[in-house]
Protein backbone atom coordinates (compact mmCIF):
# COMPACT_ATOMS: atom_id res chain seq x y z
CA UNK A 1 0.00 0.00 0.00
CA UNK A 2 0.98 3.43 -0.60
CA UNK A 3 2.98 5.12 2.15
CA UNK A 4 1.06 6.89 4.75
CA UNK A 5 1.65 9.97 6.40
CA UNK A 6 0.32 9.80 10.07
CA UNK A 7 0.57 12.11 13.05
CA UNK A 8 0.93 11.04 15.87
CA UNK A 9 -1.25 13.46 18.91
CA UNK A 10 -0.03 12.53 22.72
CA UNK A 11 3.18 10.49 23.82
CA UNK A 12 1.98 8.62 26.54
CA UNK A 13 2.54 4.92 26.96
CA UNK A 14 -0.01 4.12 24.79
CA UNK A 15 2.19 6.10 21.97
CA UNK A 16 5.10 3.40 22.17
CA UNK A 17 2.94 0.37 21.44
CA UNK A 18 1.13 3.03 18.12
CA UNK A 19 4.28 4.14 16.76
CA UNK A 20 6.28 0.79 16.22
CA UNK A 21 3.10 -0.45 14.47
CA UNK A 22 3.26 2.90 12.04
CA UNK A 23 6.34 2.32 11.84
CA UNK A 24 6.58 -1.48 10.97
CA UNK A 25 3.92 -0.26 7.87
CA UNK A 26 6.30 1.82 6.66
CA UNK A 27 4.64 5.34 7.87
CA UNK A 28 6.05 8.89 7.90
CA UNK A 29 5.39 9.92 11.06
CA UNK A 30 4.60 12.98 12.83
CA UNK A 31 4.21 14.45 15.99
CA UNK A 32 2.54 16.66 18.28
CA UNK A 33 2.15 16.45 22.32
CA UNK A 34 2.52 19.33 24.94
CA UNK A 35 4.24 16.52 26.78
CA UNK A 36 7.37 14.09 25.23
CA UNK A 37 7.05 14.81 21.95
CA UNK A 38 10.63 15.01 21.61
CA UNK A 39 11.81 11.55 22.87
CA UNK A 40 8.70 9.99 20.96
CA UNK A 41 10.09 11.47 18.00
CA UNK A 42 14.19 10.53 18.36
CA UNK A 43 12.54 6.98 19.68
CA UNK A 44 11.07 6.88 16.55
CA UNK A 45 12.24 8.43 13.90
CA UNK A 46 9.07 11.13 13.52
CA UNK A 47 9.69 14.61 13.00
CA UNK A 48 7.96 17.30 15.51
CA UNK A 49 5.05 19.41 14.69
CA UNK A 50 5.18 23.09 16.79
CA UNK A 51 0.97 22.71 16.88
CA UNK A 52 -1.89 20.61 15.90
CA UNK A 53 -2.63 22.87 13.09
CA UNK A 54 1.14 22.42 11.61
CA UNK A 55 0.65 18.67 12.03
CA UNK A 56 -2.63 18.15 10.43
CA UNK A 57 -1.12 20.04 6.94
CA UNK A 58 1.14 17.42 6.81
CA UNK A 59 -0.32 14.38 7.16
CA UNK A 60 -3.22 12.27 5.95
CA UNK A 61 -3.80 9.78 9.48
CA UNK A 62 -4.31 11.44 12.91
CA UNK A 63 -3.68 8.80 15.67
CA UNK A 64 -5.40 10.26 18.89
CA UNK A 65 -3.77 9.22 22.03
CA UNK A 66 -4.47 11.99 24.27
CA UNK A 67 -6.85 11.76 27.83
CA UNK A 68 -10.86 11.38 26.69
CA UNK A 69 -12.17 14.27 27.47
CA UNK A 70 -9.91 15.57 24.14
CA UNK A 71 -10.67 13.21 21.66
CA UNK A 72 -14.02 14.79 20.36
CA UNK A 73 -12.21 18.28 19.44
CA UNK A 74 -9.12 16.90 18.20
CA UNK A 75 -10.95 13.87 16.02
CA UNK A 76 -13.45 16.85 14.72
CA UNK A 77 -10.89 18.99 13.83
CA UNK A 78 -8.83 16.02 12.02
CA UNK A 79 -11.65 14.65 10.17
CA UNK A 80 -11.97 18.47 9.01
CA UNK A 81 -9.23 18.59 8.06
CA UNK A 82 -9.60 15.70 5.81
CA UNK A 83 -7.62 13.54 7.76
CA UNK A 84 -8.56 9.66 8.25
CA UNK A 85 -8.15 9.53 12.46
CA UNK A 86 -7.70 6.54 14.21
CA UNK A 87 -8.70 7.13 18.12
CA UNK A 88 -7.65 5.32 21.23
CA UNK A 89 -10.74 4.21 23.35
CA UNK A 90 -13.22 5.47 24.36
CA UNK A 91 -14.14 7.37 21.29
CA UNK A 92 -15.25 9.77 23.26
CA UNK A 93 -16.19 10.80 27.34
CA UNK A 94 -19.75 10.52 26.36
CA UNK A 95 -22.03 9.11 23.80
CA UNK A 96 -23.48 12.34 21.98
CA UNK A 97 -19.91 13.24 21.10
CA UNK A 98 -18.74 9.89 20.06
CA UNK A 99 -21.81 9.94 17.60
CA UNK A 100 -20.96 13.27 16.52
CA UNK A 101 -17.89 12.28 16.03
CA UNK A 102 -19.33 9.29 13.46
CA UNK A 103 -21.72 11.93 11.59
CA UNK A 104 -18.58 13.89 11.00
CA UNK A 105 -16.84 11.06 9.39
CA UNK A 106 -19.69 10.18 7.40
CA UNK A 107 -20.18 13.09 6.10
CA UNK A 108 -16.37 14.14 4.97
CA UNK A 109 -15.99 10.53 3.66
CA UNK A 110 -12.81 9.74 6.23
CA UNK A 111 -12.43 6.64 8.19
CA UNK A 112 -13.00 6.74 12.14
CA UNK A 113 -11.67 3.82 14.03
CA UNK A 114 -12.08 2.94 17.57
CA UNK A 115 -8.90 1.72 18.96
CA UNK A 116 -10.27 -1.37 20.70
CA UNK A 117 -7.49 -3.66 20.71
CA UNK A 118 -8.63 -6.97 22.23
CA UNK A 119 -10.23 -8.02 19.31
CA UNK A 120 -6.79 -8.08 17.90
CA UNK A 121 -5.59 -10.09 20.67
CA UNK A 122 -5.39 -13.80 19.17
CA UNK A 123 -7.10 -15.63 22.58
CA UNK A 124 -10.29 -12.91 22.22
CA UNK A 125 -10.55 -13.13 18.27
CA UNK A 126 -10.04 -17.43 18.52
CA UNK A 127 -13.18 -17.30 21.18
CA UNK A 128 -15.17 -14.75 18.93
CA UNK A 129 -14.24 -17.45 16.36
CA UNK A 130 -15.55 -20.22 18.21
CA UNK A 131 -18.51 -18.82 19.75
CA UNK A 132 -19.72 -17.65 15.83
CA UNK A 133 -18.74 -21.53 14.26
CA UNK A 134 -21.10 -22.77 17.06
CA UNK A 135 -18.82 -24.17 19.45
CA UNK A 136 -19.75 -23.80 22.77
CA UNK A 137 -23.64 -23.84 21.47
CA UNK A 138 -25.85 -20.78 22.39
CA UNK A 139 -23.76 -18.35 24.48
CA UNK A 140 -25.50 -18.39 28.28
CA UNK A 141 -23.14 -17.38 31.01
CA UNK A 142 -19.77 -14.71 30.29
CA UNK A 143 -17.32 -13.79 32.40
CA UNK A 144 -14.54 -11.13 31.51
CA UNK A 145 -12.13 -10.03 34.16
CA UNK A 146 -9.40 -7.23 34.02
CA UNK A 147 -7.40 -5.86 36.35
CA UNK A 148 -3.81 -3.87 37.06
CA UNK A 149 -2.58 -1.32 38.99
CA UNK A 150 -4.45 2.01 39.63
CA UNK A 151 -3.34 4.25 37.10
CA UNK A 152 -1.27 7.17 39.68
CA UNK A 153 1.11 8.01 36.64
CA UNK A 154 -1.50 10.21 35.31
CA UNK A 155 -4.06 11.92 37.80
CA UNK A 156 -6.97 13.48 35.38
CA UNK A 157 -7.67 8.76 35.19
CA UNK A 158 -8.91 9.03 38.95
CA UNK A 159 -11.46 12.55 37.57
CA UNK A 160 -14.39 10.29 36.52
CA UNK A 161 -15.84 13.56 35.03
CA UNK A 162 -12.49 13.24 32.43
CA UNK A 163 -12.19 9.76 31.82
CA UNK A 164 -15.01 8.27 33.22
CA UNK A 165 -13.04 5.91 35.82
CA UNK A 166 -12.56 2.34 35.42
CA UNK A 167 -15.70 1.73 34.19
CA UNK A 168 -15.22 4.30 30.69
CA UNK A 169 -11.63 3.76 31.24
CA UNK A 170 -10.43 0.30 31.41
CA UNK A 171 -13.61 -2.38 31.51
CA UNK A 172 -15.21 -0.89 28.21
CA UNK A 173 -12.64 -3.21 26.73
CA UNK A 174 -14.97 -6.10 27.81
CA UNK A 175 -18.17 -4.45 27.69
CA UNK A 176 -17.27 -4.37 23.82
CA UNK A 177 -16.14 -7.88 23.31
CA UNK A 178 -19.42 -8.93 25.70
CA UNK A 179 -21.56 -7.68 22.96
CA UNK A 180 -19.35 -8.73 20.30
CA UNK A 181 -19.64 -12.45 21.52
CA UNK A 182 -23.23 -12.42 22.86
CA UNK A 183 -24.95 -9.67 21.29
CA UNK A 184 -26.98 -6.42 21.48
CA UNK A 185 -27.48 -5.43 24.96
CA UNK A 186 -30.89 -4.75 26.77
CA UNK A 187 -30.20 -3.78 30.39
CA UNK A 188 -26.77 -2.77 32.14
CA UNK A 189 -26.59 -2.90 36.02
CA UNK A 190 -23.21 -2.19 37.91
CA UNK A 191 -21.65 -1.85 41.54
CA UNK A 192 -18.29 -0.21 42.21
CA UNK A 193 -16.24 0.42 45.50
CA UNK A 194 -13.79 2.37 46.07
CA UNK A 195 -10.87 2.43 48.60
CA UNK A 196 -7.94 3.96 50.03
CA UNK A 197 -4.57 1.89 51.38
CA UNK A 198 -1.54 3.97 52.34
CA UNK A 199 -2.54 6.53 50.58
CA UNK A 200 -3.34 4.72 47.04
CA UNK A 201 -6.45 4.64 45.76
CA UNK A 202 -8.00 1.60 45.03
CA UNK A 203 -11.18 0.34 42.88
CA UNK A 204 -13.08 -2.36 41.54
CA UNK A 205 -16.15 -2.36 39.89
CA UNK A 206 -18.84 -5.17 38.54
CA UNK A 207 -20.93 -4.72 35.27
CA UNK A 208 -23.88 -7.02 34.48
CA UNK A 209 -25.25 -7.10 30.67
CA UNK A 210 -28.34 -8.71 30.04
CA UNK A 211 -28.13 -9.66 26.21
CA UNK A 212 -31.26 -9.32 23.43
CA UNK A 213 -31.15 -13.10 22.95
CA UNK A 214 -31.03 -13.70 26.64
CA UNK A 215 -27.35 -14.17 27.43
CA UNK A 216 -25.57 -12.78 30.52
CA UNK A 217 -22.26 -11.32 30.96
CA UNK A 218 -20.43 -10.30 33.70
CA UNK A 219 -17.27 -7.94 33.43
CA UNK A 220 -15.25 -7.10 36.54
CA UNK A 221 -12.61 -4.54 36.69
CA UNK A 222 -9.50 -3.63 38.86
CA UNK A 223 -7.46 -0.79 39.40
CA UNK A 224 -5.18 -1.88 42.41
CA UNK A 225 -2.28 -0.94 44.01
CA UNK A 226 1.51 -0.76 42.49
CA UNK A 227 2.43 -4.71 42.74
CA UNK A 228 -0.67 -5.70 41.04
CA UNK A 229 0.39 -7.34 37.61
CA UNK A 230 -1.85 -6.93 34.85
CA UNK A 231 -4.06 -9.93 34.18
CA UNK A 232 -7.34 -10.34 32.22
CA UNK A 233 -9.62 -13.65 31.92
CA UNK A 234 -12.55 -14.85 30.46
CA UNK A 235 -14.84 -17.83 30.51
CA UNK A 236 -17.56 -18.18 28.49
CA UNK A 237 -20.60 -21.12 28.66
CA UNK A 238 -22.94 -22.04 26.30
CA UNK A 239 -25.35 -25.16 26.02
CA UNK A 240 -22.98 -27.09 24.42
CA UNK A 241 -19.59 -26.00 25.73
CA UNK A 242 -16.87 -23.60 27.75
CA UNK A 243 -14.09 -21.58 26.78
CA UNK A 244 -11.66 -20.26 28.97
CA UNK A 245 -8.43 -18.36 29.14
CA UNK A 246 -6.51 -17.02 32.19
CA UNK A 247 -3.31 -15.24 31.39
CA UNK A 248 -1.78 -16.29 34.42
CA UNK A 249 -2.66 -19.93 33.12
CA UNK A 250 0.61 -21.23 32.20
CA UNK A 251 1.07 -20.62 28.21
CA UNK A 252 -0.30 -22.95 25.76
CA UNK A 253 2.69 -23.14 23.59
CA UNK A 254 5.77 -23.98 25.89
CA UNK A 255 9.51 -23.62 23.97
CA UNK A 256 12.28 -25.49 25.26
CA UNK A 257 14.94 -23.00 24.25
CA UNK A 258 17.65 -25.46 25.55
CA UNK A 259 20.80 -26.98 23.75
CA UNK A 260 20.08 -29.79 21.82
CA UNK A 261 21.22 -32.99 23.42
CA UNK A 262 23.83 -35.05 21.30
CA UNK A 263 21.89 -37.57 18.98
CA UNK A 264 18.56 -35.64 19.05
CA UNK A 265 16.28 -33.62 16.87
CA UNK A 266 16.32 -30.25 16.38
CA UNK A 267 14.07 -27.98 17.83
CA UNK A 268 11.02 -25.97 15.66
CA UNK A 269 11.53 -22.24 15.48
CA UNK A 270 9.79 -20.43 18.57
CA UNK A 271 6.30 -19.48 17.81
CA UNK A 272 6.09 -15.87 18.21
CA UNK A 273 2.88 -13.71 17.40
CA UNK A 274 3.05 -10.09 16.07
CA UNK A 275 1.96 -7.01 18.06
CA UNK A 276 -1.92 -7.08 18.71
CA UNK A 277 -1.47 -3.36 18.01
CA UNK A 278 0.27 -4.01 14.96
CA UNK A 279 -2.70 -6.36 13.62
CA UNK A 280 -5.32 -3.55 14.35
CA UNK A 281 -3.21 -0.55 12.97
CA UNK A 282 -2.63 -2.61 9.44
CA UNK A 283 -6.17 -3.55 9.36
CA UNK A 284 -6.93 0.38 9.55
CA UNK A 285 -4.54 0.74 7.35
CA UNK A 286 -5.68 -1.67 4.68
CA UNK A 287 -9.24 -0.61 5.10
CA UNK A 288 -8.45 3.25 3.84
CA UNK A 289 -6.29 1.69 1.31
CA UNK A 290 -9.67 0.17 0.03
CA UNK A 291 -9.55 -3.38 1.69
CA UNK A 292 -11.95 -5.15 3.81
CA UNK A 293 -13.48 -2.97 6.21
CA UNK A 294 -12.31 -3.11 9.88
CA UNK A 295 -13.46 -6.13 12.33
CA UNK A 296 -14.29 -2.71 14.44
CA UNK A 297 -16.05 0.20 13.52
CA UNK A 298 -16.73 3.29 14.36
CA UNK A 299 -20.55 2.61 15.45
CA UNK A 300 -19.37 -0.24 17.54
CA UNK A 301 -16.89 2.39 19.47
CA UNK A 302 -19.96 4.30 20.04
CA UNK A 303 -21.78 1.36 21.17
CA UNK A 304 -19.36 0.69 23.42
CA UNK A 305 -19.39 4.67 25.11
CA UNK A 306 -22.93 3.95 25.66
CA UNK A 307 -22.61 0.90 27.72
CA UNK A 308 -20.11 2.45 29.62
CA UNK A 309 -22.48 5.28 30.19
CA UNK A 310 -24.75 3.10 31.48
CA UNK A 311 -23.27 1.46 33.91
CA UNK A 312 -22.31 4.68 35.60
CA UNK A 313 -26.00 6.00 35.50
CA UNK A 314 -26.60 2.52 36.72
CA UNK A 315 -23.52 3.29 39.65
CA UNK A 316 -25.25 6.75 40.20
CA UNK A 317 -28.95 5.40 40.47
CA UNK A 318 -27.99 1.75 42.55
CA UNK A 319 -30.43 0.15 39.49
CA UNK A 320 -30.56 -1.54 36.50
CA UNK A 321 -30.61 0.93 33.45
CA UNK A 322 -32.51 -0.62 30.21
CA UNK A 323 -30.92 -0.17 27.12
CA UNK A 324 -31.19 -0.85 23.04
CA UNK A 325 -28.13 -1.34 21.50
CA UNK A 326 -29.71 -2.81 18.43
CA UNK A 327 -31.77 0.58 17.90
CA UNK A 328 -28.64 2.88 18.85
CA UNK A 329 -27.00 1.01 15.99
CA UNK A 330 -30.44 1.33 13.67
CA UNK A 331 -29.85 5.24 14.57
CA UNK A 332 -26.68 5.18 13.80
CA UNK A 333 -26.46 3.54 10.62
CA UNK A 334 -29.55 5.14 9.50
CA UNK A 335 -28.59 9.21 9.76
CA UNK A 336 -24.70 8.13 7.51
CA UNK A 337 -24.61 9.08 4.23
CA UNK A 338 -25.72 6.32 1.82
CA UNK A 339 -22.42 6.14 0.19
CA UNK A 340 -20.55 6.68 3.21
CA UNK A 341 -20.94 3.15 5.04
CA UNK A 342 -17.56 2.09 4.49
CA UNK A 343 -15.98 6.20 4.61
CA UNK A 344 -17.02 5.98 8.23
CA UNK A 345 -15.66 2.41 9.07
CA UNK A 346 -19.20 0.67 9.44
CA UNK A 347 -19.45 -2.56 8.27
Amino acid sequence: MPALKVGLVGAGGIAHAHAPAWRSLGAELHVFSLEGADELAATYGARKAASLDELLRLVSVVDVMTPTLTHHDIASRALAAGAHVFCEKPLARKTSDAADLLRRASASGRHLFPGHVVRYFPEYAAMHAAVRAGAIGRPAVLRFSRGGAFPWWSPWFADTGQSGGLVMDQMIHDLDIARWVAGEVVEVYATQNTADRDGQPLQTAHVVLTHAGGAISHVRGLWGPPHVTFRTSFHVAGDGGVLHFDSADPPGVRLDLGPVPAGGEERPAPVAGESPYLTEIREFAEAIAGGPAARVTAADGVVAVELAEAALESLDSGEAVPIDTAARLRDLLGALEPDMSVGSGVA
